[in-house]
């Protein structure tokens, strides 16, 4: 008899508007390709922890913004951390970064990373280069919901606690570095600041692949998916915008067909190794 095939319990909302984006595209041709492996079923993430414990795993992708549904994903949490032996998540729940809410920007600017410095208070206001016109952001946000551009005047009176602050850094362009557990998959840039989500291949240097890999070995993920987001300072330097370890958009339709070749066998690699090792 053949071995038996792990049910994987894949969460998307294929329904999520996001700018720029169409999600549902993206999980369409991943479940497509991933079924000549595994036995899937698709579910909204309000519906993850009800269903999760008839398969194997659950394999988290897009999702939508955690917000959109926090009490639904605080008890997935609760429930996949409660089952007899753990209910096995990919990506797993321990990852530091996004999936832990923004806190970690503060932590890797006090760790002295290459991040746009951030922080949450008043009196550490001073501590951030001074620039006319700021970023500030919910701790807890995510797609840019909340995100305002705020005057140095107006600053102050914006920190409550609950924001984060940043420099406004007038960049030469954003990219974005993409890996399967530590291997480097392929980067995408948007060339024009103004349009974010137009990407095109970039062909990374070695400081590039040294600046992403250096976020992804402080997450400490064995498995999973993640995204480094990070933008060309004025200096010539890069610095960290957000790293996506939850359910990071991977812009698989402005990759040529060898890449996204490639990046499916490295998803579907991964999640054999993932299964077996859990197990």
């Amino acid at each position: 008899m053949p071995p038996a095939r792990h049910r994987i319990l894949y969460v998307t909302d294929l329904a999520y508007q996001a700018r720029g984006r169409r999600y549902c595209d993206e999980d369409i041709f991943l479940t497509s390709r991933l079924r000549d492996d595994f036995d899937l079923a698709l579910c909204h993430p309000r519906h993850a922890a009800a269903l999760m414990d008839a398969f194997d795993a659950v394999v988290v992708r897009n999702s939508g913004p955690v917000l959109t549904y926090q009490d639904a994903y605080d008890a997935f949490r609760r429930r996949a951390a409660a089952a007899a032996g753990g209910v096995r998540v990919y990506n797993p729940l321990s990852g530091k970064a996004d999936m832990a809410g923004k806190q970690y920007l503060l932590d890797l600017t006090v760790a002295g990373y290459p991040v746009i410095p951030t922080v949450d208070r008043v009196e550490e206001l001073r501590l951030l280069p001074e620039a006319d016109r700021y970023v500030v952001k919910p701790k807890l946000g995510a797609d840019s919901i909340g995100l305002r551009i705020v005057s140095a005047a107006d600053l102050r009176a914006s920190v409550d606690g609950a924001v984060l602050v940043q420099p406004y850094v007038d960049f030469a362009y954003e990219v974005s570095f993409y890996f399967v557990d530590h291997d480097f998959q392929y980067a995408l840039y948007a060339p024009h600041p103004d349009r974010r989500w137009q990407l095109e291949p970039y062909e990374p240097a070695d400081g590039d692949l040294e600046f992403a890999r250096r976020f992804i070995e402080w997450n400490g993920m064995g498995h999973g998916i993640q995204r480094v987001d990070a933008c060309r300072a004025p200096g010539g330097e890069l610095l960290l915008v957000e790293l996506e370890d939850l359910n990071p958009y991977l812009s698989l339709d402005a990759v040529d067909d060898t890449r996204r070749d490639a990046f499916v066998a490295a998803m579907k690699a991964s999640l054999h190794r993932f299964l077996a090792t859990e197990a």
